[in-house]
């Protein structure tokens, strides 16, 4: 059975990095080494790679490891101890988030198909217009996006519904694990699609429940695809820099 299956209370990459700390604590992995390939930290702890790379994220965001350019993530040079629970407290990653927003906002779009109103159609227009514009910043797109999302919860009548997106959104915006991995993401050119955007807007100006539905968990299916593609291509760049560095050493050895 997938370890990911019986998580406990504390959410799933906490426990990782908290076991991953622990082992720092304990000599496994030792100041100034070298942490293990994603794949083989993976096996070891029976998770998805994602998790591992949510895990490392958190440590290397409270200072346990490091990122060094063109060789990997290493245990930093610094006492440890009195700070384990410091991986604990980043709240929830963003797959998590995410993945609920398919579920949820998918069926918001259904419901907002039949009750959104002419207005609110001109609003989610609006956003898509500031999303397709080349000129406006990444800070005020990423407003609209939010507007966008909370306007279709908005228009399902239901307030409760519109609660709960705004909650993901909330979490979204304020867990330090998820704010890092997004803004990481952003600075790689990964932004909010105008198209996709515009698609859910379209759907929902028809008054098309299950194209809105589709729409919005394509797009939204689209974010855990880019963001994995990302967090993906960061060890990918990592693994290739490494491989680089021993060639080079290598070739300088046979050059002896």
């Amino acid at each position: 059975m997938n370890g990911e299956s019986v998580d406990t209370p504390r959410k799933l990459y906490q426990r990782i990095a908290a076991e991953l700390a622990a082992a720092i604590d304990k000599g496994v992995f030792a100041s100034g080494s070298r942490m293990p390939a994603e794949r083989d930290l993976a096996e070891k702890y029976k998770v998805s790679r994602p998790t591992i790379r949510e895990a490392m994220i958190a440590l290397e965001i409270r200072g346990w490891v490091e990122a060094r350019q063109g060789s990997g993530l290493y245990v930093t040079n610094r006492d440890h101890g009195s700070s384990k629970e410091e991986a604990l407290e980043l709240d929830v990653g963003p797959f998590d988030v995410t993945e609920a927003r398919v579920l949820f906002e998918g069926e918001a779009a259904a419901l907002a198909a039949h009750a959104i109103t002419d207005e609110q159609i001109a609003e989610l227009e609006e956003a898509v217009r500031i999303l397709a514009d080349p000129f406006v910043s990444r800070p005020e797109k990423v407003k609209a996006d939010r507007h966008f999302h909370v306007t279709v919860a908005a228009a399902t009548g239901n307030a409760a519904i519109r609660s709960v997106i705004e909650f993901l959104w909330t979490m979204r915006d304020n867990s330090p694990l998820c704010v890092e991995i997004f803004e990481r993401a952003e600075k790689r050119g990964i932004d909010p699609l105008a198209e996709e955007h515009r698609a859910i807007a379209n759907a929902l100006k028809a008054r098309d429940a299950t194209a809105a539905r589709a729409a919005m968990q394509r797009h939204l299916g689209g974010v855990v695809r880019d963001l994995l593609e990302f967090t993906e291509s960061q060890v990918m760049a990592r693994a290739q820099s490494e491989i680089e560095a021993h060639r080079i050493k290598l070739k300088k050895r046979l050059s002896i």
